[in-house]
């Protein structure tokens, strides 16, 4: 069965088996967290291991899940990085009938009708509890919600929509960030632009802000520029391909539905052009390729930043040729 987040607050206790999967791995670690605090796991009840060992550790992960806690106390299994072809071995597993343990497994973006997700959503007693990241107005409700319960009540404007430009890829730096700025502003109770400005810093948000919409507005030279900078700091590449799915994913919406993201003022007149020249047609393509792509990056193990720069220095090309067509007509 599939679950919203207030069918996990009130169901983790009654399920054999719970999926928690998606592009945000940070939410993902969340709600894995929020099980244990829920279930009051304690660390020796607790057996923890990657899908790759399942296999290896396919005798001892058994005998954990399978034999009553020697401290008392509800047992737990959690297996990490979970993909399709492990899912023999977890519906084996999910399916004994000597499990006495709650078993979390934690995957990344999996696709629908998969054997992971056919497994946990057509079972009564498992369930799924997908976690995409952010859009605008989740993010929005996210940080005042997380910084009220911080002391901070007021955000300006400005600050909110800076803040909701440059976060949302994933939740755990969504949260350390704002933890970070209540500090920061802790004396005077109120978020400023200024303030978000100084917590993250402005370098690497406009880096990030170069690559996303100089790529999508066709200014190649900008985009491989921005993207040099930001690899060069050490940002993930796969990283940079969920916070690519985000920014598609907006501009979606915008050419769609013309429903428009709130923009920080620098980059409006980029993403103002990227809405005239990119048909919807196309950035659903380039969406499902992105999400090839992070599978790719995820699961092959061939070089991640070879193969970001020729997509990246790709997508800028056609839409620099998307622009260059628009203007001729």
């Amino acid at each position: 069965m599939k679950w919203k987040d207030s069918d996990f607050n009130t169901g983790i206790s009654s399920i054999r088996a719970v999926l928690i999967y998606g592009p945000d791995a940070g939410q993902v670690d969340e709600y894995c967290d929020r099980a244990i605090s829920k279930l009051g796991i304690e660390k020796d009840n607790m057996f923890a291991l990657d899908s790759d060992e399942l296999r290896e550790k396919q005798d001892a992960l058994f005998a954990e899940a399978c034999s009553p806690s020697m401290f008392g106390g509800q047992k737990m299994v959690v297996i990490s990085n979970a993909g399709d072809g492990c899912a023999k071995q977890i519906a084996e597993l999910v399916s004994h009938p000597g499990l006495c343990a709650t078993v979390i497994v934690m995957g990344g973006d999996l696709r629908s009708g998969g054997g992971l997700r056919s497994l946990f959503e057509g079972a009564d007693n498992l369930a799924t509890l997908a976690c995409y990241t952010d859009d605008a107005r989740s993010l929005a409700t996210l940080i005042s919600n997380h910084l009220a319960g911080l002391g901070i009540n007021k955000i300006n404007p400005d600050a909110m929509a800076y803040m909701t430009s440059h976060l949302g890829g994933d939740r755990g730096i969504t949260r350390g960030f704002l933890n970070k700025i209540a500090l920061y502003v802790d004396d005077k109770k109120t978020v400023e632009l200024s303030d978000v400005e100084k917590c993250l810093p402005d370098s690497a948000a406009a880096d990030m802000d170069d690559f996303l919409y100089s790529l999508t507005a066709g200014h190649v030279q900008q985009t491989m520029t921005a993207m040099d900078r930001l690899l060069y700091d050490n940002s993930d590449p796969n990283k940079l391909i969920r916070m690519l799915i985000i920014h598609f994913k907006k501009l979606l919406t915008a050419v769609v539905d013309g429903q428009l993201p709130r923009l920080f003022w620098k980059v409006a007149d980029r993403f103002n052009l990227a809405i005239k020249i990119w048909p919807a047609t196309e950035i659903t393509a380039v969406l499902s390729r992105l999400n090839e792509l992070e599978k790719q990056l995820r699961t092959t193990g061939m070089p991640t930043e070879i193969l970001l720069r020729d997509f990246a220095l790709k997508l800028s090309v056609r839409a620099a040729r998307l622009a260059l067509k628009r203007r001729n007509r």
